[in-house]
């Protein structure tokens, strides 16, 4: 009895590898692809529910990504990070905020530069289930941190099964709060500016006259 029960153990221990092997090396397939690309832009629907709030906010936004560079529109802002820092224009109060990548690190959010490999250190992995929606054919991946400090619950990301391209990362809080991101569309290898990743100085500081918060 107990050399079957040892036998049933490993089996179970087995599965839950080659399930969790399967599908990081499913992400991995998904990240190497994009990683091959020169340049992405990525068009987004994205919400955030908080249902014991009573909060639902609803907002479609811009990406351009050239590796780990991108410009972001979104809600009326734009967001540039040049490899170094990133530069918030908040059009509406003329204000520009700039942050140093050291604090973006320590921060749990999902940034455009970590869209795509953000799964590769502290989670786990197990393959959930299959899908279609609006038509496209999805095999969802599930990942829970490891940290058990962590404010997030579960992100599950869903692949598009013919294109294997990310079609959404729904994230899950502690607090019951839900973020969604569904890509719209996506084109890759478009000609663009190499000044797209570059924060114009002159043009906010002297030209607009926009406050400038500089990291301390």
């Amino acid at each position: 009895m107990k050399k079957i029960m040892t036998f049933t153990v490993i089996c179970l221990v087995a599965t839950a590898t080659f399930a969790q092997n399967s599908a990081k090396e499913l992400l991995d397939k998904v990240a190497a692809k994009v990683e091959s690309y020169d340049n992405i832009e990525i068009e987004f629907n994205h919400v955030f529910e908080n249902v014991e709030a009573d909060i639902k906010q609803e907002a479609r936004g811009k990406v351009m990504l050239k590796k780990d560079l991108y410009h972001l529109y979104y809600m009326g802002t734009e967001q540039v990070f040049d490899g170094t820092k990133t530069y918030l224009i908040i059009h509406e109060d003329e204000e520009v905020i700039i942050q140093n990548v050291e604090d973006m690190e320590e921060e749990e959010n999902i940034t455009p530069s970590k869209l795509f490999s953000f799964y590769k250190n502290g989670y786990t992995y197990e393959m959930g289930g299959i899908k279609t929606v609006n038509g496209i054919k999805t095999q969802e991946v599930i990942l829970k941190p490891i940290d058990s400090d962590s404010t997030v619950d579960n992100i599950v990301v869903s692949i598009d099964n013919k294109t294997n391209h990310i079609y959404s990362i729904s994230e899950t809080g502690k607090n019951s709060s839900k973020t969604v991101l569904t890509i719209r569309s996506m084109e890759t290898n478009q000609p663009i500016s190499e000044k797209l990743f570059i924060f114009d100085d002159n043009k906010y500081r002297v030209e607009k006259k926009y406050t400038i918060s500089e990291p301390n």
